[in-house]
């Protein structure tokens, strides 16, 4: 149904999900500055906020004061040295989140060209399951999807069967 509209594996299975678990009158604040994806809520019938590009390891702000029911953060988390602080601020209801996860054939991410495209962290699933536990978040379902892609070599072969994007629905406990 999706792959006609949105051309992104990841899309597709993040639409799917959230559309899963979140009805569209559940207002949401999106972690991260207005994006490809936050723009595919919106247009889906979501009411999407963003934050504003601040840095989410020091300044609260946004998840404080919003009322919205529903904080998405999708590839959000790997980039902040300790995510565990924002998380424990949400005051929303409802969590979903997406990380991209550790690779053991390929070292973490980072932008040769942009110096705040990185990735502090990449989780594996044990892990990120239990930053949101101690956070204070209960996991109500999770999903985990490949992203091959199409090169030839040992590396892209692995990425064809190996997982390396993980979703979870959570609610605050």
């Amino acid at each position: 149904m999706y792959e006609q509209t949105y051309p992104s594996k990841r899309f597709q299975n993040t639409l799917s999900f959230l559309e899963k678990h979140i009805p569209k009158e559940d207002p949401i604040l999106d972690l991260g500055v207005a994006n490809p994806f936050s723009k595919i809520m919106t247009e889906q019938g979501y009411m999407v906020e963003n934050t504003l590009g601040e840095d989410l390891d020091i300044t609260f702000d946004a998840v404080r004061n919003s009322t919205a029911k529903v904080v998405t953060a999708f590839e959000i988390f790997e980039h902040l040295i300790a995510p565990f602080n924002v998380l424990r601020e949400v005051k929303a209801e409802k969590l979903v989140a997406s990380i991209p996860l550790r690779l053991w054939f390929s070292p973490a991410y980072r932008s040769k060209t942009d110096p705040w495209d990185r990735h502090y962290h990449e989780f594996e699933d044990w892990q990120f399951d239990w930053l949101l536990e101690k956070a204070g978040w209960e996991i109500k379902d999770r999903m985990k999807w490949t992203n091959p892609v199409k090169k030839l070599g040992i590396r892209p072969f692995l990425r064809s069967f190996t997982p390396r994007y993980y979703i979870v629905y959570a609610e605050k406990k």
